[in-house]
């Protein structure tokens, strides 16, 4: 190649998967024209901006499976040189394609006993092999961010929790399960995102902590990576004035944090990613095309992710970068090519997605991450549910036909009565509700994320603040843990019990806790500031 063509293996624009044929063709003609060393994969124009315009509605489209496995042989038809596929998936294809494998959030295994580490080896290789199935050979994924703020709005539910051993320990075993079904993985978000509480996406948060902290704490996941040759490691757009005499200089742009910190304090050689350039904390400081991929480039980024400007920003570092410097870069992404089997004549087997085994998985996960927070009563849930004569079963924001629901009918008899957003007959339920004098409450969390108080309407946060005061109440959360926060004098409750996810395994496993009165095996992977 000349030098010329591998600087364009340092480019990654996004692609996405819902686009018009105008828009692929156009990618097509960047592959031919310019070298580009891969892509990065979203599900639609829409979804890779809502994080941070939110008003684009989302298409939904259940070929989008089959739509991104037949792109990705279209484009590797367009390009010379071998194309690496990206895609964020941090709990599996489902995080940006409809109809694929779901798995538990990194906050849920967060609450699994580390002595049960071999079940984020698993879940780490099953989502390796459901990338593999689609023929992308990069995963963008796990976080090593400890979160440490309740009030992150963009870590939390994506980070192992608070502990940074445990961070560091499920990290690497998530790691090692996606090495194990050959696809490449990354620890992200270097220096660390967690103790921050500004989106990224939107503004550029400060990590105010000096290196002697961010050694004992925050870097302590990206050292024991380092040690253990993680494939890549992600520079996250956030500010550490401490490493930049003062300057709130993104990371993403610092040769101190890159350079000075990632490469030669910490003797990091492998593959360094930037994250994703059209964020707003970056995308908005150089108004001219290509200088952005260039002051990336330079701070020490090896491949630039969601780079917009390809032909102007190929010419920048061109014109401007050492060829030495050149050379490393293209050599580490070199090296990831040939560890991704791209680099050779032997055409890979894709597997098939196997939804069993994903059940299966989740199910493990679900035993073992089910928390119980507080249990005021004596004898077992069932005994205590079961000593009233007026039970009611009430599940907010999914239907009363759920598996929950349904893995209780045998053992709480009680009518049930189901509440969803913005339901117009709120009061009326809720009078009816009142009648009864024990509740098995199921609160399936709207949002994920915190932002307007995980989209619990205020209705149902008062009602529930108040109802935990007057009756007996057995709370069961299917959501972001965090979400307990919101809901005043939740210590009142009864018993609550943190089950993390809604999906199907979680909600059979939480019901199958009370019918068969099984111990609780999950920890709070977080510390909750309860009302």
């Amino acid at each position: 190649m000349t030098t010329e063509q591998k600087i364009g293996q340092f480019f990654f624009p996004a692609v996405f998967i819902n686009d018009s044929e105008e828009n692929i063709q156009a990618t097509e003609r960047l592959i031919r024209e310019y070298n580009i060393g891969g892509l990065t994969f979203f599900h639609s124009r829409a979804s890779a901006a809502t994080n941070y315009e939110g008003n684009k509605k989302i298409e939904f489209n259940n070929e989008s499976y089959e739509r991104l496995k037949a792109l990705i042989i279209r484009y590797q038809k367009a390009a010379q040189t071998p194309l690496l596929m990206i895609i964020d998936a941090e709990w599996g294809l489902a995080m940006r394609i409809e109809k694929t494998p779901q798995y538990p959030y990194a906050i849920t295994l967060g609450a699994i006993p580390v002595t049960e580490k071999h079940l984020i080896y698993e879940v780490g290789k099953q989502i390796g092999n459901d990338l593999k199935s689609a023929g992308i050979h990069y995963n963008l994924a796990p976080l090593a961010d400890i979160n440490t703020d309740p009030n992150n709005p963009v870590i939390g539910y994506r980070s192992f929790g608070e502990d940074k051993n445990k961070v560091a320990t499920f990290a690497l075993e998530y790691l090692k399960g996606m090495t194990a079904a050959g696809i490449l993985g990354c620890l992200k978000h270097f220096p660390g995102h967690g103790n921050t509480n500004v989106d990224s996406h939107l503004g550029l948060p400060v990590l105010n902590e000096k290196l002697d902290e961010l050694l004992s704490n925050e870097l302590v996941p990206f050292i024991e990576g380092i040690e253990n040759k993680v494939d890549s490691i992600m520079i996250g757009h956030l500010a550490v004035p401490a490493l930049n005499d003062g300057e709130n200089t993104s990371a993403t742009l610092s040769k101190a944090v890159i350079e000075g910190l990632l490469r030669e304090r910490l003797g990091y050689d492998g593959l360094i990613i930037s994250d994703a350039l059209n964020m707003h904390s970056v995308s908005k400081l150089y108004p001219q095309k290509g200088i952005l991929e260039w002051e990336a480039f330079n701070a020490g980024n090896d491949v630039l992710c969601f780079a917009e400007n390809v032909p102007e920003g190929i010419q920048e570092i061109l014109k401007r970068a050492d060829v030495s410097r050149i050379e490393a870069s293209f050599e580490r992404i070199w090296k990831c090519k040939v560890q991704a089997g791209l680099i050779t004549e032997n055409e890979i087997s894709l597997p098939n997605l196997d939804w069993k085994t994903t059940a299966t998985i989740n199910q493990k996960c679900a035993e073992k991450s089910i928390t119980l927070v507080q249990k005021n009563c004596a004898t077992s849930i069932t005994d205590f549910i079961n000593s009233s004569q007026k039970i009611a079963k009430v599940s907010l924001y999914k239907d009363s036909n759920n598996p929950f629901f349904k893995g209780l009918e045998k053992t709480i008899q009680g009518d049930c009565f189901s509440i969803a957003l913005n339901d117009e007959n709120l009061d009326e339920k809720l009078q009816e509700i009142d009648k009864y004098d024990t509740l098995v409450i199921a609160l399936f969390v709207p949002k994920a994320k915190p932002i307007a108080n995980f989209e619990i309407e205020e209705a149902i946060i008062n009602w529930l603040s108040e109802v935990v005061l007057t009756k007996k109440v057995v709370l069961h959360l299917f959501g972001n843990p965090y979400a307990l926060q919101v809901l005043p004098n939740s210590t009142a409750a009864s018993v609550v019990v943190i089950a993390y996810q809604d999906l199907p395994e979680f909600q059979e496993i939480a019901a199958q806790k009370i019918a068969l009165n099984q111990e609780y095996e999950g920890t709070l992977p977080v510390t909750l500031l309860l009302k």
